[in-house]
């Protein structure tokens, strides 16, 4: 038999100790795994038009990816000086496109799919053209682009 009765006070005290630091290692390693497999939060366009910047730094047959809320989007600026914008998704595998000065092409390096200037699928795999994007530059020189109306 024991002389001394069990010391509950300092027992309870461990065990509170090691459950916290138990706890602390689990959140210490799920949160920075639960922040790799959940996307951020992104904003979609509320209605509105998107401002991709300045026209004067888009010069003529050049072309840049944009975000369009949680959707990728490309503006052209094709060789005449009209500005197009389109979906950056391509319509075979979801892949992002991109503008290839050289020849003059929307261009999809993932299955060399290739799109005309008016989004049009003209070689490569892709099944349906892209989706075209309203564009219009205010009287400060920003372009603005938008999904049309109708379109998710």
């Amino acid at each position: 038999m024991a002389d001394h009765p069990p010391d509950e006070g300092r027992r309870g005290f461990l065990r509170l100790l090691v459950g916290g630091w138990i706890a602390s290692l689990a959140g210490a390693i799920a949160y920075p795994i639960l922040r790799y497999i959940l996307p951020p939060p992104v904003s979609e366009p509320s209605g509105g038009a998107v401002n991709a910047g300045k026209l004067a730094e888009l010069p003529p047959n050049s072309g840049r990816v944009i975000r369009l809320g949680s959707m990728p989007a490309i503006l052209i600026r094709v060789p005449t000086g009209e500005v197009r914008a389109f979906s950056a998704v391509c319509t075979h595998l979801q892949c992002t496109v991109q503008y290839r000065s050289d020849i003059g092409h929307i261009w999809c390096a993932c299955h060399n799919g290739h799109y005309d200037l008016e989004g049009r699928n003209i070689s490569g795999p892709p099944p349906k053209p892209l989706e075209r994007l309203e564009v219009r530059v205010d009287n400060d020189g920003n372009i603005l682009v938008a999904r049309k109306a109708g379109t998710a």
